[in-house]
């Protein structure tokens, strides 16, 4: 990250948004940490200038270079890979000449001559609290382009400064840089006030080389411990959410295993006078593995469910592991992505042989919905956003380059391997294994109480799965909409384990009261109880964007509301399918532990 010293922001008065601009100076302190280049005494070291935007709308970017700033005569990019794209950067060759252990003061880097058009640009960015991102040996650099200066009531100011001057401090050991940051530290910046088109602005810069003994390993322990204050607390409302969980579910567990108790007394009783009278779940036995309309829909939805939850796995354990750099969007990118595309096996697999085993053999129809369930709204709200991204000319709009290789990668391998999953799928498949046989004309469904309607379980099945993740969801929006680092995948890790368990448990108890309410439509229902979670969590997302960030604009909002409507998506697949699996067994337990005519 970056560290920018607070002597370049004194105001005399603030309003509340130049404070949250000094706080937010304090939110950048901290160090990057990667695994370098060496180099020798007086090598060039590459600065790479890459975006900038509004510090509180962290998806919206543009280039560094559609800023009046200096730029070389040719402009040359960097070479990027995919998850860097995909994460909005794009890296140009910068002015800046910065040799290792070379020192430089008060440099000259090039004067801008500005007209009214740049003139205002600059001021616009300065109001927005546009900030700035520089790459340097793969370390990120950022600051503010400006300062804005805003206080009083009566009279109330209103000043503007752009910051010219920019201190680079590198850190390095031996032969390699291990931390950098940038300041605007002992220069005062230019005001913008009373400036008037055409105008020469001049930027400079220092250098300063900064020794350490650290070894990388230490540097990362130093920067870890910097945040041990708030890792507690994140611990403990974890620890907090844990213990509310296992309590709900041991209650949910010891009632539901009484009733169960009685219930086997009860339907297994040899007393046969009892038979005229039965009730409950007992007396479905012959409807409760009737197939679900939509078979096809429906074993589509378990298989990409099946797949985002190997996915979600996935992630973590290679986080866990440190096998990708987890503080870097661009790896988080690329592994998502790759992911996706070789996961896609499961998702054939899964929905191909539930299909078959339905009874069902347009498994070729089945592929093709599968492949669909999430490419097909993904693409959809990709392609708005995608329009909106290009319309500002903001470096979130993928390249056509990038377009063309996801669409190779979904084409010559996610596609393929869906196919190859379904062909095992089908040939392993088996039999269903249903503990009962099913009638050929389904019983009718008696009249039920408003609490035991699809709505109400939705409404239940939904909210504890939510309440068990919402501590959590904090700090994941915090991070992916935020500027907030997220190390506690160990934490993620034991939250993801506690949401399973409340989901399965939650299910199985809907999916009783509904068989007791001798209502053989479970199928569908299971999947939308514990899958209203999203809905949930999309409500959490509104108050977050709306209470809680300072995030606006329409594409901001583009991209938060879209994303999040995506990430909603694949709550309730994945959700949804944990609770089809638990309440499937729990379906094929009870009824096979009872006697039947």
């Amino acid at each position: 990250m970056l560290c920018l010293a607070m002597e370049g922001v004194r105001t005399s008065g603030f309003k509340s948004r130049t404070f949250v601009q000094l706080m937010l100076l304090f939110s950048f302190i901290g160090v990057s940490v990667v695994n370098g280049s060496t180099y020798k005494d007086g090598e060039k070291v590459i600065l790479y200038v890459n975006k900038v935007g509004p510090y509180f709308n962290n998806h919206e970017t543009y280039h560094y270079y559609q800023l009046p700033v200096c730029r070389p005569d040719k402009i040359q990019h960097k070479s990027l890979t995919l998850g860097e794209v995909l994460d909005g950067d794009r890296m140009a060759f910068s002015n800046y000449d910065i040799k290792f252990k070379v020192p430089i003061v008060d440099a000259k880097l090039c004067t801008v001559r500005m007209d009214h058009k740049d003139l205002e640009k600059i001021r616009s960015a300065v109001e927005e609290l546009y900030y700035f991102e520089f790459v340097l040996d793969d370390l990120p650099l950022r600051g503010f382009i400006g300062h804005l200066e805003e206080g009083g009531f009566l009279p109330h100011t209103h000043k503007l400064h752009l910051w010219t001057h920019l201190t680079f401090n590198i850190e390095y050991n031996e032969n390699k840089i291990i931390g950098a940051n940038v300041s605007t530290k002992d220069h005062s910046p230019l005001s913008l006030d009373n400036l008037e088109a055409p105008v020469d602005v001049t930027h400079t810069y220092s250098v300063n080389w900064i020794p350490s003994k650290l070894t990388y390993a230490e540097k990362i322990k130093e920067a870890s411990l910097s945040t041990t204050s708030s890792l507690n607390i994140h611990w403990l409302s974890i620890m907090n959410s844990a213990v509310l969980v296992v309590l709900l579910i041991g209650f949910v567990t010891v009632i539901l295993t009484r009733i169960l108790k009685n219930d086997f007394a009860r339907y297994n009783t040899e007393d046969k006078e009892m038979d005229a009278d039965e009730y409950g779940w007992k007396i479905i036995y012959t409807d409760v593995f009737r197939f679900p309309p939509y078979k096809s829909l429906f074993c589509a939805v378990l298989g990409v469910g099946s797949q985002f939850l190997a996915i979600a796995f996935g992630i973590m354990v290679m986080a866990l592991f440190d096998i990708f750099n987890v503080h870097h969007h661009g790896s988080m990118n690329t592994a998502a992505c790759l992911l996706y595309a070789f996961t896609s096996c499961i998702a054939g697999y899964i929905s191909a042989k539930m299909y078959k085993q339905m009874g069902e053999d347009k498994w070729v129809s089945n592929v093709h919905l599968t492949c669909c369930v999430f490419a097909v709204p993904f693409f959809v709200i990709w392609s708005v956003q995608n329009s909106i991204a290009w319309a500002y000319n903001s470096t979130q709009a993928l390249p056509y380059t990038t377009i063309i290789l996801l669409l190779a990668i979904w084409i010559f391998v996610g596609y393929p391997l869906t196919v190859l999953g379904a062909i095992f799928g089908k040939n392993l498949s088996g039999s269903f294994d249903a503990s009962c046989r099913t009638k050929n004309f389904p019983r009718e469904i008696p009249s039920t109480s408003w609490y035991r309607s699809a709505i109400s379980h939705c409404a239940v099945g939904g909210f504890l799965p939510f309440s068990a993740v919402s501590v959590e969801l904090y700090y994941i929006f915090a991070t992916v909409w935020g500027r907030e680092p997220y190390t506690l995948y160990g934490v993620l890790f034991i939250v993801s384990i506690i949401l399973i368990s409340v989901t399965g448990c939650i299910s199985i108890a809907l999916t009783y009261f509904q068989l007791s309410a001798e209502d053989y439509r479970w199928w569908w229902r299971s999947i939308c109880s514990a899958g209203s979670t999203a809905v949930f969590v999309f409500i959490y997302a509104m108050f977050y964007y709306f209470r809680r960030s300072n995030m606006d604009g329409t594409l901001q909002a583009v991209q938060f509301f879209g994303n999040t409507l995506l990430i909603c998506y694949v709550f309730f697949l994945a959700l949804g399918t944990v609770s089809f699996f638990a309440s499937l067994q729990f379906v094929r337990y009870i009824y096979r532990n009872i006697k039947m005519d």
